[in-house]
């Protein structure tokens, strides 16, 4: 019997083992994703069992990909924010001068209103998983120093408590403010929503802001 993840296994299908076990774990994700984005999760009660059923495979393709369900949690988590951080870098480095901010905006909304399995999972206020909840506040801070490099790099000033600090602040204040428009407390539509955000940032462009 040949293996299917052995580097000796034969195609199958015509599709080789290194691709179907990489199909699996695309399949086990998405199912990750629908779980943990659902209109009311309820990742408490998550099996094993019940990811392979909704990616329909077996537990021992499961345990092929990962050790146990905190780890699949974290790389569904994982994959939808290095998605969302790797298509707002593009379209900002893509975007013309002075239209980065509203580019970056433009991208996140867009985003998390075409799927709202991936606004759930990143800024749903009632996903209470801690799973869940260290991913965001791992990733927050990752998004605030990346912000805060930006800002300094955009106005030629050299990092300080005053840039991590605004860093911090656009991070979470953007992150709050997606929150409430998709949970209904905010309703705009998604250009208005755009604007506004826009509009909020680029105050925080002013140099004397940063001034000690």
């Amino acid at each position: 019997m040949v293996s299917d993840n052995g580097s000796g296994a034969r195609p199958y299908g015509g599709v080789d083992a290194a691709d179907r076990q990489a199909s699996r774990r695309a399949r086990l994700l998405e199912a990750g994703l629908d779980l943990l984005g659902a209109d009311v999760p309820k990742i408490a009660e998550v099996t094993v069992r019940g990811i392979c059923q909704q990616a329909g495979l077996t537990a021992r393709y499961f345990y092929e990909n990962f050790a146990d369900k905190d780890e699949f949690i974290s790389a569904v988590f994982d994959g939808v924010i290095g998605d969302l951080a790797a298509g707002t870098q593009s379209a900002m480095q893509s975007a013309p001068p002075g239209q980065q901010i509203r580019t970056a905006m433009a991208t996140i909304v867009r985003t998390v209103a075409g799927d709202a399995r991936i606004g759930r999972l990143l800024f749903g206020a009632h996903l209470s998983n801690a799973v869940v909840v260290r991913k965001r506040v791992e990733s927050s801070a990752l998004m605030a120093i990346l912000s805060g490099q930006h800002a300094g790099s955009v106005l030629r000033i050299p990092d300080s408590d005053r840039i991590r600090c605004v860093g911090h602040f656009v991070v979470g204040g953007v992150a709050q403010a997606i929150s409430a428009w998709l949970n209904g407390e905010v309703r705009s539509a998604p250009d208005r929503l755009v604007e506004q955000l826009t509009a909020l940032l680029e105050k925080l462009g002013d140099p004397s802001l940063y001034r000690d």
